[in-house]
């Protein structure tokens, strides 16, 4: 498997909170990000590359220590979740390089030996069949809960769908699977509309200004792909608040950029959207591994406000970092 491709977002030397969407899809449309390392256009949905096995190890660990503190719905649609499913199933198989396969019924996972007869409209696992593969061992006797569940637990990606109403315009966090958050808890997010859900993100007021608009965009004019960042001080992937007990000491040597690819997939007949967070995490030393990346790293930093600062736990630690990173800037 492939090396995870390697995102700089900070690269314009700016720290912004935005929708930033970027035109997801065929050569023809998918649009090159300026900070991706390899210059390619952004066509892909779902990725596996060779963080595959972490991946499982850590979402894996989430589901068998509290699945309900990641995972839930509210009011779904039978058509909706068929139609995200749907498109998960076909596309995650599709992406995987032949590692999975999807048949319109039964999703197969050679990695992690199983396979499963999936109804996709009202979510239900049947006929789970479990064999010998290389990553066979780390799944053990892990039973999933639903489709949306199974599908999750075979993809580096979290999941979470977009509702909206069609006749009032309501919009909603209509179901999550998210085993890898960053410094929140999905059941706070479920159920919510778009600008509670964004709302405690510092600085987040004048992209929830535009909801509406933003909502129309990402159901009816899609796909797109955007990306969000920051530094964590370790490469933790699961970082529910739950969890954390104690922030780990933070030192400029070990820590990590973490980058966020997050797409969305609009369904316009069912009326709502698929949104999927995949997060990438980089050492320090990579990410800034030259003068020039490590000073437009230290610019975007010096743009936050406090507030995002204390948002995405940099307060305590920017004036050590920004030395670091100055010294690397030479």
């Amino acid at each position: 498997m492939p090396a995870p491709t390697i995102y700089r977002p900070f690269l314009n030397g700016m720290y912004t909170v935005s929708a930033g969407l970027f035109r997801l899809g065929a050569a023809s449309t998918g649009q090159v990000i300026p900070w991706r390392e390899d210059g390619a256009a952004e066509m892909h949905t779902f990725s596996l590359d060779d963080d595959y096995e972490r991946f499982v190890v850590s979402k894996w660990a989430a589901h068998r220590r509290a699945l309900h503190e990641y995972a839930g719905e509210a009011n779904l649609s039978p058509e909706l979740r068929g139609a995200a499913l749907k498109f998960t199933a076909r596309t995650l198989a599709a992406e995987s390089g032949g590692a999975m396969t999807w048949d319109g019924q039964t999703f197969y996972n050679s990695l992690l030996g199983w396979e499963a007869r999936l109804d996709l409209c009202w979510g239900r696992v049947a006929d789970l069949r479990r064999f010998d593969a290389p990553l066979a061992g780390l799944r053990g006797d892990l039973e999933p809960l639903g489709a949306l569940d199974f599908l999750c637990l075979n993809a580096q990606e979290d999941l979470a769908i977009i509702a909206r109403d069609g006749q009032t315009g309501r919009d909603w966090l209509a179901a999550t699977h998210v085993l890898s958050p960053e410094r929140w808890d999905p059941r706070d997010k479920l159920g919510r509309d778009f600008v509670a859900v964004h709302s405690p993100v510092a600085g987040s007021g004048p992209m929830n200004a535009t909801a509406p608009r933003l909502m129309d965009a990402v159901i009816g004019r899609g796909p797109f792909v955007r990306f969000a960042w920051g530094v964590a001080p370790d490469d933790r992937l699961d970082h529910h608040p739950s969890t954390v007990e104690a922030e780990a000491p933070f030192d400029p040597n070990t820590a990590f950029l973490r980058v966020e690819r997050q797409t969305l997939i609009g369904f316009p007949a069912a009326h709502g959207a698929l949104f999927t967070i995949r997060p990438y995490l980089y050492p320090l030393h990579l990410a800034a591994q030259t003068p020039a990346q490590a000073s437009a790293l230290a610019a975007a930093l010096r743009t936050m406000t406090l507030e995002q600062q204390t948002y995405k736990g940099l307060l305590g630690v920017m004036p050590d970092l920004l030395i670091w990173l100055d010294a690397r800037a030479l």
